[in-house]
């Protein structure tokens, strides 16, 4: 499914600046993200690519700046205002950010119980129902330390889509991963993008995902404090004249831009 031509993105950041005490790690930041688009943030260590992830979905207040869902200002809403918009994203954190004294059905559970006023029953139905589309049917009563690092990951996953979002943010997904299981998980943030037509927003510096899935991504730089390039992955393996983005693009034998 490509991404809809819908005149309003689902994601718009405008001179958005983020940091952390007085320090200022991005600055200025634009971009927008299309509906039903694979974006992904790339870039090096340190270049602030989970900082302006977390800005954009409210775990850090930016210093300047505005992100906006489907039009609607998010940075700058009231706190009920955005509260009911939290309810249009999920998020899947590096290490799945599961309880580990909760079974997956109870984790996946949690943003049900917080934002609907669903029986119990329906609650522990849907969680079920969500588990098993990520291909943990079956392991519901299981407790994280249970399971691999791979379906801790998916289990994260099912949390996040519990609510039926329209964005998912992704971070780091393929972190402390096997390829294999990393192009399992690839596939399967495919599948939702197609299935669901959820726009997907994705942090990572792995090649393999990024010229794998990725339909548009754009690129962070410490120095730069900001983007240094955006567009599709293999043309600014080409087509890029500035040696930080062919040197980050360009490495190894896990992907070849051609």
């Amino acid at each position: 499914m490509p991404p809809e031509t819908s005149p309003i993105p689902a994601i718009t950041v405008e001179q958005l600046t983020c940091g952390y005490g007085r320090d200022i790690v991005l600055e200025n930041v634009n971009f927008s993200v299309a509906r039903g688009e694979i974006f992904f943030v790339i870039g090096g260590s340190g270049c602030g690519k989970s900082t302006l992830l977390r800005h954009m979905v409210g775990l850090h207040p930016p210093f300047g700046g505005v992100v906006k869902f489907f039009g609607e200002a998010f940075t700058q809403a009231d706190v009920t205002t955005r509260r009911g918009m939290l309810k249009d994203f999920g998020m899947l954190f590096q290490g799945g950010a599961l309880w580990t004294s909760l079974t997956l059905r109870q984790n996946v559970a949690l943003p049900l119980e917080e934002y609907t006023r669903l029986s119990r029953r329906e609650i522990d139905e849907i969680a079920a129902m969500k588990l098993g589309q990520v291909g943990l049917g079956g392991f519901e009563d299981y407790f994280p330390a249970e399971i691999s690092g791979g379906m801790k990951k998916r289990a994260g996953l099912a949390r996040a889509l519990a609510l039926d979002p329209e964005i998912v943010f992704f971070d780091e997904p393929s972190a402390g991963l096997d390829p294999v299981t990393s192009r399992k998980l690839d596939e399967l943030i495919l599948q939702i993008r197609e299935t669901f037509g959820t726009t997907i927003v994705v942090v990572s510096h792995e090649l393999a995902s990024i010229f794998q899935i990725a339909d548009r991504v754009i690129m962070l730089d410490r120095a730069a404090k900001g983007i240094i390039a955006e567009g599709r992955p293999r043309e600014l393996a080409v087509n890029s004249r500035d040696p930080r983005v062919t040197e980050f693009l360009v490495r190894g034998d896990v992907v070849k831009p051609g």
